[in-house]
């Protein structure tokens, strides 16, 4: 079994003769934290969608522990498979969560697909424990929660399943900087205990910073920079890689050039 928990291979993704993802590659080690980062219509959602098959690329492969997704068998029986392999937590977790279902049945009735024939009732008050819940949640429902709240059920979700590599997609940049800071450093607990594999999906550099071992910059569906966060975040090669950096505002900044830069990306 391969050391590496994801491997992308010259991924391509055109929509209508633009290329939205044009030769992208990349491994995350079991155990990493990878930043992919861009501006609006840099190709990096649309990777991250392929890395957990909500898009086929048209070239390309990815492997999950030195294996090729699961192609072969019945197309139910390949989604879970699939969804066992990677899962992916977006940044509203309201939009993915049905509003009327309680804590506890959205997380029995993911475990009852992935895992029938089981009890559940352990591994519920486990996913609850594990993302800071406790079982006091377990009936609420997912209105009645905040927004940080919401965000640790659909991490709960996501990690019931196992997975190798877990997808998240601006997954806090709705929340508070005081409610991220907790969401982040849950995230990072869970990755020391477990090993997962984390893809960040983001615009936010200093989410890059505090969490990612490698950072991949994506512009025009090209990888323009790539390497060790520390490295590129402290001397950046790319001009593309400066101009994000740029943009991130700083104390005693001025708003009408951080304005400028971002309109630059």
């Amino acid at each position: 079994m391969s050391d590496n928990a994801l491997e992308a291979v010259g991924l391509h993704r055109a929509f209508g003769g633009v290329r939205a993802v044009d030769d992208v590659s990349f491994v995350l080690p079991e155990g990493g934290s990878l930043g992919i980062v861009g501006g609006s219509g840099s190709g990096k959602t649309t990777t991250a969608r392929i890395v957990v098959g909500l898009e086929r690329a048209d070239a390309g492969e990815v492997r999950i522990r030195g294996r090729a997704r699961t192609a072969a068998g019945r197309r139910r029986a390949r989604r879970l498979a699939r969804a066992r392999e990677v899962q992916m937590v977006f940044q509203d977790p309201y939009l993915s969560l049905d509003p009327r279902v309680s804590v506890d049945e959205v997380l029995r009735e993911t475990l009852r697909l992935h895992f029938p024939g089981t009890d559940h009732d352990r591994r519920v008050r486990e996913l609850l424990d594990q993302v800071g819940l406790g079982t006091r949640a377990a009936d609420a429902r997912p209105r009645h929660l905040s927004g940080g709240q919401r965000q640790r059920v659909a991490i709960a979700r996501a990690l019931a399943v196992e997975p190798a590599v877990l997808v998240l997609d601006e997954a806090v940049a709705a929340l508070d900087v005081s409610v991220q800071a907790q969401i982040l450093n849950l995230l990072a607990d869970i990755r020391a205990q477990t090993r997962i594999g984390y893809v960040f999906i983001t615009h936010d550099l200093g989410v890059v910073r505090c969490v990612t071992d490698d950072v991949l910059v994506m512009r025009h569906g090209r990888v323009v920079e790539a390497g060790r966060t520390a490295d590129v975040l402290a001397a950046p090669a790319h001009p593309y890689t400066r101009l994000l950096l740029e943009s991130v505002p700083r104390p005693g900044w001025d708003p009408a050039a951080i304005a400028a830069a971002r309109r630059a990306l």
